[in-house]
Parts: structure tokens; C-alpha cells; sequence
């Protein structure tokens, strides 16, 4: 669970996942939304993999990245219970 804090503290990371949220994204597409170099998108998509936030699929000669839900869901469970009584 560590992981997934210290991924979704970075506001790139975020603005990854909401990205994703919407629908699956190549790293190529995900890197016309930032301004940053290509070696620093891909340590932020690969501090979301760790915390296994986003899953890969290659298609063709692209590697395309989507929401692992399941983990989300975790999170969202933890939050709940710790804010519930």
C-alpha cells in the first residue's frame, strides 16, 4: 500500500491516472500532455506499474497502459475504512 501512497503523491502521476480514467493511452499519447522528457514520463509510468495502479498491453509495436481497477478499488476500500467508524 506504501507504494500506491508514494505513486499518487505526484500530481504528474495523477494527472496520468485521471487520464486513464477515461480511456487506454500509449506512451505516446500520454507524452503530448506533459512537457517533460520521455526518460521522465516513463520513471513516473513506471512508479505506477510498481504499485501495479496501471497495467500494460502490447499492441502491435506499442505499449499501451490502462487503470488496474482492482487496485484502485483496494485503495478506495482502505480510505473507507479508515475514515469510518
Amino acid at each position: 500500500m506504501d507504494s500506491v501512497f508514494k505513486a499518487i503523491a505526484d500530481p504528474n502521476r495523477r494527472k496520468i491516472l485521471k487520464m486513464l480514467k477515461r480511456r487506454d493511452l500509449s506512451v505516446s499519447d500520454i507524452q503530448k500532455h506533459f512537457d517533460f522528457t520521455g526518460a521522465t514520463l516513463s520513471h513516473h509510468l513506471d512508479a505506477l506499474k510498481r504499485a501495479n495502479l496501471v497495467v500494460t498491453e502490447r499492441r502491435g509495436q506499442f505499449i499501451f497502459y490502462s487503470l488496474n481497477t482492482s487496485v484502485l478499488e483496494e485503495v478506495l476500500s482502505a480510505f473507507y475504512s479508515f475514515f469510518s467508524k
